[in-house]
């Protein structure tokens, strides 16, 4: 685990969520790329139930992860893994078309991907039997399924998304894991790829690293 309340990185974390919640709040992005990368971050928790107001200067809409590494603040998740890569010289090459695959799959993680499963989350459990959500649910699934379809093509028989292991599959194992064990039951392959991500040592201290920041939130 590499906390470590000396360290110049700082990540910004919720100190309690719901149950459904735990283990995908997305401070875990970049928990999972300082545990890949050797870095050492601090803790800060703040509660998501009265999110402080001078949080939404940092962040302008409350939410987490924000990181601070000295004078550089950032937001968004996405941001968050470049920065870390960059700083660290590993999971993002340098230049070139490698860098390039990288950065487009993890824009497509979060942008192309992402925004489906999380619209999926809302008709089956914020508004599970609303007459809308019923009626959405359909065309969602199926263009979902689609959606996976062309990720699944283009992953083909490669371990990782972009080559070597690096910060796009971070996001995009994070993207698909928020759509539940089920969603991947037609695309082996992705599940096989979504499973070798979470089966990582760092994915699996980063993971345990967010759920004891949510007990100590929860005790208190």
């Amino acid at each position: 685990m590499m906390i470590d309340k000396d360290a110049t990185i700082e990540i910004t974390a919720f100190d309690w969520v719901p149950d459904f919640a735990r283990g995908y709040v997305r401070d875990l992005r970049p928990r999972w790329a300082c545990e890949e990368l050797g870095l050492g971050y601090r803790e800060r928790l703040i509660s998501a139930v009265r999110r402080p107001e001078w949080y939404f200067g940092e962040q302008p809409w409350g939410q987490v992860p924000h990181l601070r590494d000295g004078d550089i603040h950032l937001f968004e998740s996405g941001a968050t893994l470049v920065h870390l890569a960059e700083r660290a010289g590993r999971l993002l090459p340098a230049g070139g078309q490698g860098r390039a695959d990288v950065l487009s799959w993890l824009f497509a993680a979060f942008n192309s991907v992402e925004p489906l499963l999380m619209e999926l989350g809302t008709v089956t459990l914020f508004a599970a039997g609303e007459a809308w959500a019923e009626a959405r649910k359909p065309g969602l699934l199926t263009a979902i399924g689609q959606k996976l379809d062309r990720l699944e093509a283009a992953l083909g028989e490669r371990d990782w998304i972009a080559g070597d292991f690096s910060i796009a599959d971070i996001a995009m194992v994070s993207a698909l894991r928020g759509g539940g064990p089920e969603l991947l039951a037609g695309h082996a392959r992705l599940a096989a790829y979504r499973d070798r991500g979470t089966a990582r040592p760092a994915f699996q201290a980063a993971l345990a690293a967010q759920l004891a920041a949510l007990d100590i939130g929860e005790a208190a």
